[in-house]
């Protein structure tokens, strides 16, 4: 029986959702009817609700997931008969720790075959039991699966997608880029105790075949693409799948250019590396760096020091690469010194141009779940579980930092509507931080001064970057939130009864 399925994305990064047009491509060969909605760029239709039979929300990220939430619960008010599911990497959070519950079922890790076998069961209020369960004529209804069994992917269906020119752009030499999004591996090996992958994936990764990426690759440079982001949390998790997707990629496309993500500590290991990617069109790679204090790295086991951030900024300019780090410089363990001293390193290693100011007030997520709960670190620094935040709060011992993190925010927001250029955005951070930290002027008010063989020959304007600034781990901001509150203005007579 085929089945009416709307896909909807509220926030993919400012990418156009590959997971939307993945699921999209598998129910489609499956012989379901499918649409798909991105409300990053476009509202959600009254008529496809009311077409829908089921309406399913991929939620790859924290913001994404309390999109998604009020979305539920707007179409819920308007059609009670509709089935819906949540799917992603933060679906699990869905009536978490006791919480409100959103949709009927939620799907996380290698979402595709249990979403799959959800439809073809007709979109009931519940997961069908798994092929393997034994039939021992009990009814095993489930609402929440997190599914690793999978081993093939087939070629996403980008023509049901709003075109490229609606979402973010390289900038770069003065001109601006279409940009493609592409997964070349699921999960990653690590274990970062801050981070939502390991939760799901323990250490296990899912590889993604050359012959598919290339020709989704294929689709993308149809479309205009001119350069191509790699998504994978770790793109270097296995070196030698990565060199040769980049190798496949680059072959077929050799005008293409690319962003990868990859750990401080995986480009020390594989340094050899990053000129044969510099030279297959590699621009700049997203680093987590995290903190400029090792108590706090080992505490969230990134595996690297602030000395290998160092090292990590000089191996990947060696190679004509710029780094753009990822910071978390709000932490239940940071101090006022911590925090200044991150900002201290972003002037150390000439990165001003190369962080966007929401890095700077990034404050630990702790979800259900999260590593860092079962770690101990957490003892006595945890308040409440918020359901409307989705995850544990906590407070700093230092009450400055929690002003000084709201303060932050509200300048990135400010700078990214107002298009600052790097310099102010830098200024207007380390003034910030020190008027509230360190109001006596400990430290000088000017920037240290890069280190010796950190300097970029780069303008800190003119550094690759993408145009879109937020980042995953940024709460959303207020007009993302007020995107989400949506009604839906279905009529008794447009609802389609199944």
């Amino acid at each position: 029986m085929a089945v009416r399925v709307l896909l909807v994305s509220t926030y993919e990064l400012g990418h156009q959702p590959l997971h939307l047009a993945s699921p999209a491509g598998a129910l489609r060969r499956a012989g379901h009817e499918v649409r798909c909605t991105d409300m990053a760029v476009d509202p959600l239709d009254a008529g496809d609700v009311a077409w829908a039979d089921a309406v399913a929300f991929s939620v790859p990220m924290h913001t994404a997931m309390r999109m998604a939430r009020s979305v539920c619960a707007g179409i819920r008010e308007r059609r009670p008969d509709v089935a819906l599911c949540v799917y992603g990497l933060y679906a699990v959070l869905d009536g978490a720790e006791g919480g409100p519950v959103g949709a009927d079922v939620a799907i996380a890790g290698e979402y595709e075959p249990e979403l799959l076998r959800w439809v073809a069961a007709g979109a009931p209020r519940s997961l069908p039991a798994p092929d393997d369960a034994p039939d021992d004529g009990r009814d095993e209804r489930r609402r929440v699966s997190v599914n690793l069994g999978r081993s093939s992917f087939a070629l996403p269906a980008r023509h049901l997608l709003p075109p490229l020119d609606r979402y973010a752009r390289l900038r770069v030499a003065g001109e601006e880029r279409l940009v493609g999004y592409v997964e070349a591996s699921h999960g990653c090996a690590h274990r970062c105790r801050h981070c939502p992958v390991p939760v799901v994936y323990d250490g296990r990764t899912r590889i993604v075949g050359e012959d598919v990426l290339v020709a989704d690759v294929a689709q993308l440079v149809d479309a205009g693409a001119r350069h191509v982001s790699f998504g994978d949390p770790d793109f270097l998790n296995g070196p030698h799948h990565a060199r040769r997707a980049i190798g496949a990629v680059h072959a077929s496309f050799p005008e293409l250019t690319f962003d990868v993500t990859v750990k401080v500590e995986y480009v020390l290991a594989h340094r050899h590396l990053w000129p044969w990617l510099a030279e297959a069109g590699v621009l700049f790679a997203v680093s987590a760096f995290e903190s400029a204090s090792d108590d706090i790295l080992a505490r969230l086991a990134k595996g690297h020091t602030v000395a290998d951030e160092f090292e990590a900024v000089a191996i990947l300019r060696d190679a004509g690469i710029e780094p753009r780090p990822s910071l978390l410089p709000f932490t239940p363990w940071s101090t006022a010194g911590d925090v200044l001293d991150l900002v201290d390193l972003v002037a150390l290693g000439d990165l001003a141009g190369n962080v966007d100011a929401v890095q700077y007030s990034i404050r630990l997520l702790v979800p259900p779940g999260s590593l860092l709960v079962t770690s101990g670190d957490l003892d006595g620094r945890m308040d409440a579980y918020d359901a409307e935040h989705l995850g544990w709060t906590w407070h700093a011992h230092d009450a400055r930092l929690d002003a000084l993190q709201v303060r932050l925010s509200d300048l990135a927001i400010t700078a990214a509507a107002e298009q600052w250029s790097a310099d102010e955005i830098y200024g207007a951070v380390r003034d910030g931080a020190l008027a509230v930290l360190d109001p006596g002027r400990h430290r000088p008010r000017r920037a240290p001064a890069p280190l010796p063989g950190l300097r970029s020959g780069i303008h800190p304007d003119d550094r690759p970057r993408l145009t879109e600034s937020w980042f995953c781990c940024a709460e959303p901001t207020p007009l993302q939130l007020a995107a989400s509150l949506v009604t839906v203005p279905t009529s008794d007579t447009e609802c389609r009864t199944p």
